[in-house]
């Protein structure tokens, strides 16, 4: 192997579109207006159509988009938001940030996905909402979910920044909550050319204090109905994501292709436990991340890595294990699902142009190490 094999290839998708980008910048320059401009308004109707609801409001990035739901859905201190301790930091911040108490729950050993028995567990009084995160572009079961919601009066505030194009039966996630949520950092199944962010909804109301809360609290200049922040998805960002969403659907399907792949060539490798995922269902899980557990993690990853195979761990800390969220009070060994599978996961090279080629030199350096 004479080459680097990249955990992620941000650069090939732009050179072989490199003009229509260029044209749609050049058109928001020529504009000149870089602010909320109508490249916004326009990307924003494209993406609440795809998504499939009435409104989408363009914020600054994913976790804004998490914070300012919570805070659409007033969300305040001494409310209790249940989130999976596997997931991205983002997702509890999104609550903490507003005083508000994140309770952590463990996830399936298989899916990674929050466990929904254990959620039951953690219901109290205080309990206001519940944040599905549909992790590494994997579906929850929105039945379930939204059953156990609805059982316990909970709002639903779906974390769906790596899902984007994934579906449960027919409808895609971000469709199911009060708020989707979804971040467009570079390396995501849709991402800008810096950060940005969504949230979706069918509720006009939120969407307005979406809208409030995302410029100042104002949608007249200097007129100032609430107190709010500025998080605002820019004009530039808009036009580049605007291009990109007429090929997310091809790029997700190459992912899907991908993931096959993968799982087909590591079946026999007994050390190694792929993703279980049904193949005649591209829909469910659009393979943000490919993330495999096995034996020897580390070794495992450094080996890859002295190989010019790149790779990374998403995530390699749980939630409630993080000194950020010492204060909660959870201890080594009260989610021993997340806990375990931090130790196990490891996350493979994935990206729509990753080739087979490529995918098959990272299963013989996977096998190699194994000694198979």
């Amino acid at each position: 192997m004479n080459n680097v094999i990249p955990f992620v290839d941000l650069k090939e998708h732009y050179i072989a579109n490199q003009e229509i980008f260029e044209q749609a910048m050049r058109e928001v320059c020529i504009s000149s207006s870089y602010i909320l401009g109508p490249q916004v308004e326009r990307f924003e109707k494209k993406f609440a159509e795809y998504i499939g609801v009435k409104e989408a409001v363009g914020v600054a990035s994913g976790t804004d988009a998490l914070r300012l739901s919570c805070q659409a859905l007033s969300i305040v201190a001494g409310d209790e938001v249940l989130v999976p301790a596997n997931t991205f930091i983002a997702s509890a911040l999104g609550v903490s940030e507003l005083g508000a108490t994140v309770v952590p729950v463990d996830v399936d050993s298989g899916t990674f996905l929050m466990d929904m028995n254990d959620a039951a567990k953690k219901i109290t009084s205080r309990t206001k909402a519940v944040m599905p995160v549909h992790l590494y572009g994997q579906s929850m079961n929105m039945d379930a979910l939204m059953d156990f919601a609805d059982k316990h009066s909970l709002a639903v505030i779906e974390d769906a920044c790596q899902s984007h194009g994934a579906m449960w039966k027919g409808r895609r996630t971000g469709s199911f909550g009060s708020c989707g949520c979804f971040s467009f950092y570079p390396a995501k199944n849709l991402g800008a050319f810096g950060d940005g962010g969504i949230v979706t909804t069918n509720d006009d109301e939120i969407a307005d204090k979406l809208r409030l809360l995302r410029n100042y609290g104002s949608v007249e200049k200097y007129i100032h109905k609430i107190q709010g922040t500025n998080s605002r998805l820019d004009s530039m960002q808009a036009a580049v994501l605007d291009v990109k969403m007429d090929f997310l659907e091809e790029r997700n399907r190459k992912r899907f292709h991908a993931a096959c792949r993968y799982t087909e060539e590591l079946k026999n490798v007994s050390q190694i436990t792929a993703p279980s995922f049904d193949k005649n269902d591209s829909a469910r899980h659009v393979f943000h991340l490919f993330v495999i557990q096995c034996r020897r993690r580390d070794e495992l990853m450094q080996y890859l890595n002295a190989h010019r195979v790149q790779c990374g761990i998403h995530y390699p800390i749980p939630i409630h294990l993080h000194g950020a969220f010492e204060s909660l009070g959870y201890k080594k060994g009260d989610f021993p699902a997340a806990e375990a599978s931090a130790n196990r996961i490891l996350s493979l090279p994935m990206y729509p142009e990753i080739t087979d080629c490529q995918i098959d030199a990272v299963i013989n350096t996977i096998t190699e190490f194994y000694g198979q």
